[in-house]
């Protein structure tokens, strides 16, 4: 199963970008085997200004069709990372080509776009820069596909 990472703005150089390389590199050889990956990062940016609303219709845009859809969100639910590992082992297993985990802006995601996706997540009730939520988010991409793979990684 293909993973895409689907976000508003654009990833500068930086301790940012080094660490979401990183994981996303040690994702791509742990998931291999697992039939998971590679991570694909779609960015896009509202050059126009026309906020929310014109960032969802760029984001619909770089979602592969019939990729499972979930949004990053503080609303959305909080689950463990050995549940995440589960979500998208059972989503890989049910035969979903693709799933995109999609960041919104400045201003977070139009609620129709929050509506259309099939779930949301939340890495806790305070809001996060999108650069760290990408951060995150790369981490537990390689953390779950540790955790289906037996590897010592992720600690109880």
């Amino acid at each position: 199963m293909r993973l895409h990472i689907c976000a508003v703005g654009r990833l500068r150089t930086g301790p940012e970008r080094a660490l979401i390389d990183d994981y996303l590199q040690r994702f791509d050889r742990t998931g291999r085997a697992l039939g998971l990956g590679p991570v694909l990062v779609h960015e896009v940016e509202d050059r126009k200004g026309g906020g929310m609303a014109a960032e969802a219709a760029l984001l619909e845009r770089a979602l592969p069709q019939g990729a499972y859809v979930m949004v990053l969100d503080e609303r959305g639910r909080q689950m463990t990372s050995p549940d995440f590992a589960a979500q998208m082992a059972g989503l890989r297993d049910g035969g979903r080509q693709d799933m995109a985990l999609v960041i919104g802006g400045a201003d977070g995601l139009s609620p129709a776009f929050r509506q259309r996706a099939d779930a949301a997540l939340s890495f806790g009730a305070m809001v996060w820069p999108h650069m760290l939520v990408r951060v995150m988010l790369a981490e537990q991409l390689y953390r779950a596909a540790s955790i289906l793979a037996g590897a010592p990684y992720h600690r109880v």
